[in-house]
């Protein structure tokens, strides 16, 4: 057998507070890669709970890459969140009718920053918010109760509020390589062959193991 089944939502037996992600989510606005899971004993197949004012005449979505790690809390802002900003007030008088309706800002007018996008084997930490719009890279390592307003280059790690930089994994010229190796693309069976290398620090042997 090659890993664990992707498709089967609490992998390890008798640990429910864990959970590969893409076999609970329900909202077509929110797509996650295969062997992704979120950990939390409060429902970890509840994951949705945390994608925050995520509304669907927004648009935006909220992709999350494979084999990445999302402890307990971590949360994810959305468009849905932002008030205009040009005028005088942010106070949202339209939502509330009653005649305030008029007040609706125009089409373009709300802050729109795009779609959260997070790469492959990213590391969220514990009580993390990620904001609107923010890119992580593959390989990034959010530190705990990061607050992530910016985004985040690929192998890097970031902590604080705001978010900084606190040091990159490896250098350039590896993270290069290990871009184009994109280990987390391999078929499971490949990928389960070669743990040894994607899991160790042997740029050579990584690139070996991706020739095979």
């Amino acid at each position: 057998m090659f890993g664990p089944d992707p498709l089967n939502p609490h992998p390890m037996p008798g640990f429910p507070q864990v959970c590969f992600i893409k076999n609970k989510i329900q909202n077509p606005a929110i797509i996650v890669g295969d062997y992704t899971y979120y950990d939390d004993p409060d429902g970890a197949e509840n994951f949705e709970r945390n994608v925050l004012y995520h509304f669907p005449f927004i648009g935006d979505k909220l992709v999350i890459g494979k084999f990445c790690a999302i402890a307990r809390g971590v949360r994810f802002i959305m468009n849905g969140a932002n008030h205009p900003m040009s005028g005088f007030s942010t106070y949202p008088f339209y939502i509330f009718g009653g005649g305030w309706e008029a007040a609706a800002p125009e089409a373009g007018e709300l802050p729109f920053k795009g779609d959260t996008l997070i790469g492959n084997d990213v590391w969220i930490g514990y009580d993390s918010l990620i904001m609107p719009g923010v890119k992580i890279g593959d390989g990034a390592i959010i530190s705990s109760r990061s607050v992530v307003t910016r985004d985040v280059a690929a192998y890097t790690v970031v902590g604080g509020n705001p978010a900084q930089p606190i040091k990159q994994r490896f250098d350039a010229d590896v993270v290069v390589q290990l871009l184009n190796i994109a280990w987390w693309n391999w078929p499971v069976q490949k990928i389960s062959q070669h743990l040894k290398a994607i899991t160790a620090g042997d740029i050579a042997a990584l690139k070996q193991a991706a020739l095979s």
